[in-house]
């Protein structure tokens, strides 16, 4: 599945060129070492997480513009934003807000990365690394030029050691980050004439980056496929016999991904994929936007029981894109809606058993960002927390994975829909419709505004 229209700021991220070098975030808190040119120049800053035992749990992932540039003021707003309670942070090696890391073989440019690095490590965040995508001289262009129109190509089979190698010495410049994705929904790996995906390339890169990742640090936790778990109409021929419910049938392209990955791996600490809740085509969301939001638990309890690993979501989204499918086209929905069906969403994630998920944040430079994190720092008055990012936060504080769930009595008047999650020390209450409902949970009245999303204590 090509999800370039579901994706913005994949191209060129020219830091100074565009904002300034002024513009960047203060970020004295953890010293990043930087050799210039060369590989191997980090250094593990102290306080940073680094044990065993760290599972990232609900974070979210930058792209192109992010917290480390802007007006001064937003930019530490945002920064104190993402101190407040640290979250999960994910960032691309190449694009998505970081610039080619080699250039031509054996030169490095690690400058907007070392920056996104700086800004997780400054903000307390359990850093991760998706390892995508790859220098142009990697796949068919010339050494020293960038073409961010081929983004999205993989690199060809002849440069996989060359991809693993650079890997590695990414690893070794930043030692204190142990959690990596290989590669990006399969970008480049996409097999025309077979109409699947080329799982066996993909397989063989993977296998030559999670060797290479494990000898440089051994604790290094690292996972794929990362394949888009597509998902057809219930009916449609293309859905795998082996997952389906209300809400469509698993795309058997997507199955065979996982399955050929997980037989032919040299090893995994986690299995990852992204998804959307509505269909592959057409993105319907069925029966409704609600209820379609199934798939992801009933996708993860599946891949747990395939590959018996803990399971990843890199991506997941709920809102259909707009008509013209532009890059961040998400104007359809209501924050207020948008935001509720966000939280049914990270409900049937927790309650399938996922060990981490990452919000894709689809930050802009200025003007309305619906469903993005905070006001972009590119805005004097940016910065600013918004009702995405109060969801994400509180949910990561009150369910964290593994927590115990316990059974909830939910109900409303005159037809009216709620969902609710509870554990012994919280709950979650959404109300899917966009009027007002009269509703009972746990013997607890409420009143609930449209597409409200409360908290309870217990």
């Amino acid at each position: 599945m090509d999800a370039v229209g579901r994706h913005e700021g994949k191209g060129r991220r020219p830091f100074t060129a565009l904002f300034g070098a002024c513009g960047a975030v203060a970020l004295a808190a953890l010293p990043l070492t930087v050799a210039s040119g060369r590989p191997g120049g980090g250094a593990s800053p102290e306080g940073v997480r680094n044990d065993d035992d760290v599972r990232p749990g609900w974070g979210f992932t930058h792209t192109q513009h992010s917290a480390d540039h802007g007006a001064p003021e937003a930019t530490r707003r945002a920064a104190g934003l993402l101190s407040l309670r640290p979250l999960p942070q994910n960032q691309h090696i190449m694009g998505w807000g970081a610039e080619n890391p080699e250039p031509a073989p054996g030169r490095y440019d690690f400058e907007a990365l070392d920056e996104r690095v700086a800004l997780m490590r400054a903000t307390g965040a359990v850093p991760v690394l998706t390892l995508c995508g790859a220098p142009d001289w990697m796949k068919g262009g010339r050494k020293g030029r960038t073409d961010w129109s081929r983004l999205e190509t993989a690199p060809d089979r002849r440069h996989y050691k060359d991809f693993a190698r650079l890997a590695g010495t990414i690893a070794r410049r930043y030692p204190d980050i142990r959690h990596f994705l290989v590669w990006n929904e399969l970008k480049g790996f996409w097999d025309d004439r077979r109409n699947r995906w080329n799982y066996e390339g993909y397989t063989e890169l993977y296998n030559l980056v999670f060797a290479e990742l494990k000898k440089q640090n051994p604790r290094s936790l690292v996972g794929g496929p990362y394949v888009v778990v597509d998902h057809d109409p219930p009916g449609d021929e293309d859905r795998s016999p082996e997952l389906r419910g209300p809400w469509g049938g698993l795309d058997r392209r997507s199955a065979d991904v996982v399955r050929y990955w997980n037989a032919h791996k040299a090893g995994a600490d986690f299995v990852v994929v992204d998804g959307a809740s509505y269909t592959r085509e057409g993105h319907r969301t069925i029966p409704d936007e609600f209820a379609a939001t199934g798939k992801f638990a009933d996708v993860t309890r599946w891949l747990r029981g395939v590959t018996g690993l803990p399971v990843w979501w890199a991506e997941w989204y709920v809102e259909p894109p707009a008509e013209d499918d532009r890059p961040g086209g998400r104007d359809g929905w209501s924050e207020q809606h948008r935001t509720a069906v966000q939280a049914t969403a990270l409900m049937q994630l927790a309650s399938g058993g996922a060990s981490a998920a990452f919000y894709w944040n689809p930050q802009r430079t200025g003007g309305d960002c619906p469903g993005c994190l905070w006001r972009s720092t590119h805005l004097r008055d940016g910065g600013e927390e918004l009702p995405m990012a109060r969801l994400l936060r509180r949910f990561a504080r009150e369910f964290p994975p593994g927590s115990a769930f316990r059974p909830v009595s939910a109900t409303a008047g005159h037809g009216a829909r709620i969902r609710a999650l509870a554990d012994d020390a919280a709950v979650l209450v959404v109300n899917t419709e966009r009027r007002p409902v009269a509703a009972r949970v746990d013997g607890q009245a409420l009143s609930l505004g449209p597409y409200e999303v409360r908290w309870l204590g217990r």
